[in-house]
């Protein structure tokens, strides 16, 4: 017997949806993607820590579950809303099905909802706080708590819990990757050009980094607010005196940005997606890319040493810094995106070359 759940959101509307996945209340910041494909890279993402997902593109689950497409080894997020779900999927790759997988990660999902309704609103009034439950009971206990709630301790949450080393066929470079909350895809892009790449905690100190000699740095994405991470920043900005060619990617991006006295601030509703376009500030070129953040530097914050390299080809906010007077660029969108588009993937090519 298919169960009823609802959907409350921070502003009293309410939502009467089914119930897929784990069955247990939650609450999280509500957000949308609208990545058409890629739903399981969306799922295993660490971005999504604290959020609940709504897929914009309505049937979601109908090639499966296929494990060699996780960025992570589980879900970050807190409840995943789509309009219909595939309980009887078709796929040469296919290992499992959408409904036993977010059981087995104790993820809620519910269906049968007005996405379309829901993403409006969201875009029109900004992101805000919601709560899947399977009772109304105590609807106003419910949207007070819900004005209160908030996402932190992110990047603690998701950052690994040890160093590891992954190793490639022709060690060409040794690159330390630290992990705010990194998909496995910017692991793999290095280590397919020929970089061992060592994973280490985002609590990784500047001298620890140093003592490892590494060729290169890689800044991984992650979730949250990004000027909670008070101590990560300051570490940064000691690196950042050590000249070592260094790639930040979204979170990375933004934490490098502040540890060089730029600000950032949270966005309307995000740009959440594999369709943001992102414009190459000297080019004019437009390239099509995967996106999943909810703050942005400011660009009239940028530091002197520092140049706005892409800008977002909708609303202006920056997408990248190119900094003049050490080897570092860092990007918001993700370069090495699966799902798609990789239409950016060649910087990951002048990351290696900056090595060089």
């Amino acid at each position: 017997m298919e169960s009823k759940a609802y959907l409350i959101l921070e502003n009293g509307k309410v939502f009467e949806g089914k119930s897929f996945g784990a069955k247990k209340e939650t609450t999280g910041e509500l957000v949308f993607t609208t990545a058409m494909t890629g739903y399981l890279e969306t799922l295993t993402d660490p971005s999504y820590f604290g959020q609940v997902v709504i897929q914009t593109f309505p049937l979601i689950g109908n090639y499966g579950v296929i494990p060699s497409d996780f960025e992570s080894k589980k879900p970050a997020l807190k409840a995943y809303i789509v309009r219909n779900w595939c309980q009887e999927p078709s796929n040469f790759r296919c290992e499992g099905v959408l409904d036993t997988f977010l059981k087995d990660s104790d993820v809620p999902g519910l269906y049968d909802i007005d996405t379309r309704c829901l993403t409006r609103i969201v875009r029109e009034y900004g992101v805000m706080n919601c709560k899947l439950t399977y009772s109304l009971d105590n609807l106003d206990k419910d949207i007070e708590e819900l004005k209160s709630y908030k996402v932190t301790d992110a990047v603690k949450s998701v950052t690994t819990d040890k160093e590891e080393l992954f190793e490639s066929e022709t060690h060409k470079k040794n690159v330390v990757l630290m992990d705010f909350g990194a998909k496995d895809n910017i692991r793999r892009e290095l280590v397919k050009r020929g970089c061992d790449v060592t994973v280490v905690p985002a609590s990784t100190t500047c001298e620890q980094i140093v003592a490892m000699n590494p060729d290169g740095i890689m800044l991984s994405n992650g979730p949250g607010d990004p000027t909670e991470n008070t101590e990560i920043i300051a570490e940064l900005k000691k690196l950042c005196e050590h000249k070592i060619p260094t790639f930040g990617i979204c979170l990375g991006h933004q934490l490098l940005a502040l540890s060089q006295g730029a600000t950032t601030e949270k966005l309307h509703y995000g740009h959440r997606g594999a369709n943001q376009p992102a414009k190459d500030t000297e080019t004019g070129r437009i390239y099509i890319t995967s996106q999943n953040h909810g703050y942005a530097v400011v660009n009239d914050s940028i530091p002197e040493n520092a140049k706005v390299s892409f800008i977002n080809g909708n609303d202006g906010t920056c997408e990248g810094i190119t900094y003049n007077d050490m080897p570092v660029f860092t990007v918001q969108f993700h370069p090495e995106a699966c799902g798609g588009p990789q239409d950016t993937a060649f910087l990951f090519d002048k990351f290696v070359s900056m090595m060089d």
